[in-house]
């Protein structure tokens, strides 16, 4: 059994911001670069990976993949202007501290560069949708929950709290329309390389099941690796536990199959 005992990392990042991260390591790895890695995005962008128990973490790490959780700029825990640093730069400076978590793994010197993935929740999610777009080199696989493809499309879709969040973060949508644009993984998802999991509940009011849609739709067209799967009675997350259990389930066996398994 493997112990799911994380440990705390930094690293600096693109601009030499010290960025924290969670980091867990499977006990017994050989450190010789072939090993399996998963960069954990969390949700927010005003949020925190805290030091508390993560199934997805401990479900992969139990089966031999290292697994790092960055705090990246725009999160809270580190000070007002660390989290304030995104404004404005969604899926910009953040997406660079993912990429430099990245990084940081091969550089421990047990990660096969071939073989990093990533995944994430809500704002994990579309940073997971900006990483296989902006930096589709980078990424083996990917699986995205309940994730923002397009910030004008979810202003139309998501509640009144929600749009005025979406502004104290990206600004006015009519004066500041290359923010938006620039922001939205739909920009850039046409890119991608990385086979890519969906999943989302049917009645997410927080990040409508449109958003999802969009994704699945273009990389199909495109013809791309895609897969989804649409949890009924599920909003934004996953409440029920056989759906959580399905979720997990589906997300190793998806990183079993195109990054373990790969060359």
């Amino acid at each position: 059994v493997c112990s799911s005992d994380s440990q705390i990392v930094h690293y600096k990042s693109f601009d030499g911001k010290i960025i924290s991260a969670l980091l867990w390591v499977p006990p017994n790895l050989k450190r010789d670069g072939t090993n399996p890695a998963v960069v954990l995005p969390h949700g927010g962008p005003t949020g925190q990976t805290v030091d508390t128990f993560n199934a997805t973490a401990a479900a992969l790490a139990s089966r031999g993949y290292i697994c790092i959780a960055p705090n990246v700029r725009g999160s809270t825990g580190y000070g007002i202007e660390f989290q304030k640093a995104n404004y404005q730069d969604l899926g910009g400076g953040d997406l660079k501290d993912e990429v430099a978590a990245r990084q940081f793994l091969i550089d421990t010197g047990y990660v096969n560069p071939q073989k990093v993935g990533i995944t994430g929740g809500s704002y994990g999610g579309y940073m997971t949708l900006m990483a296989i777009g902006k930096t589709p080199d980078l990424w083996a696989a990917a699986v995205e929950m309940y994730g923002i493809i397009d910030w004008y499309s979810m202003l139309q879709h998501e509640d009144p709290f929600l749009q005025q969040y979406e502004k104290s973060l990206l600004g006015d949508p009519d004066k500041d329309k290359s923010v938006y644009e620039d922001a939205s993984p739909i920009k850039f998802i046409r890119q991608d390389k990385a086979p890519l999991l969906v999943l989302q509940g049917d009645n997410d009011i927080r990040v409508p099941k449109e958003e999802a849609e969009q994704v699945v739709d273009i990389l199909k067209k495109e013809g791309k690796t895609v897969d989804a799967t649409y949890y009924a009675n599920e909003g934004h997350g996953f409440r029920k536990r056989e759906n959580r259990i399905d979720s997990l389930q589906r997300t190793v066996n998806w990183f079993d199959k195109y990054l373990k398994n790969a060359q």
